[in-house]
């Protein structure tokens, strides 16, 4: 039960709204059948129950449309999420970067970062949080890379290359303060300092779903990653 609620509530509005429909025939159906069942007896002389219908063909027949409804929701159900018929009702989002940097004072770069967000989906998308990280790739030792190397691809601890942090920026947005509508693209800029040292970064963004946020089986969010090398003009 719980899982159904998940799956009813995340839903787009037009797929809730298919589903909340075939719920209430479905219980009307079910009423017109204990309706005839009280209305098919009656009480005898004697005061007992007595079947003054003599057959439930009626009722039968109810009871059969019944049964094809829930064939219809089980079905749709099967075709959702087995099928993947009505893929085209899930949110869709591609995201790309712009990046520049400048160096600023005598010791300081200034990196840039714009997100673009375009919903390429047919329903609505709704962001809940973002975070922006940079990464450092170099300058790195090679006791460093051979450390890395080694958590990823021999000992196998880790999923991804385990890079420095230099820093992270996150972003909160409560629901209706930035919803993207099916086609419409959005950008958000973030910057960072680092030392002017560094030559060359990893750039991360992550946008999540606040739709998803419910325990849905939805996407929970979207990512991308981009490898920028700043570079010195002589």
């Amino acid at each position: 039960m719980n899982r159904f609620r998940r799956i009813l509530w995340s839903r787009s509005p037009a797929w809730r709204g298919v589903l909340v429909v075939v719920v209430v025939v479905t219980l009307v159906l079910a009423c017109l059948v204990g309706t005839s069942f009280a209305l098919s007896l009656t009480l005898d002389d004697e005061g007992k129950l007595t079947d003054v219908v003599g057959e439930w063909k009626d009722v039968a027949a109810i009871a059969q449309s019944v049964v094809t409804v829930v064939a219809i929701v089980v079905g749709g159900y099967f075709a959702y999420y087995k099928l993947q018929l009505f893929r085209e009702l899930e949110p869709h989002l591609s995201i790309t970067h712009d990046i520049s940097h400048r160096f600023i004072g005598d010791s300081y770069v200034h990196i840039a970062v714009t997100a673009n967000i375009y919903n390429s989906s047919r329903v609505m998308i709704e962001l809940g949080d973002a975070t922006s990280s940079l990464l450092m790739i170099g300058p790195t030792t090679d006791a460093d890379v051979e450390r890395l190397y080694g958590e990823m691809f021999v000992e196998r601890t880790v999923d991804y290359l385990q890079w420095p942090t230099l820093d992270r920026i996150e972003r909160t947005w409560f629901s209706n303060q930035l919803t993207i509508e099916p086609g419409e693209r959005h950008r958000e800029t973030y910057e960072f300092i680092v030392e002017a040292g560094i030559d060359s970064v990893i750039v991360y963004t992550y946008f999540s779903n606040l739709n998803a946020s419910q325990g849905s089986e939805l996407e929970e969010g979207w990512s991308e990653t981009t490898v920028y090398d700043i570079i010195v003009h002589e």
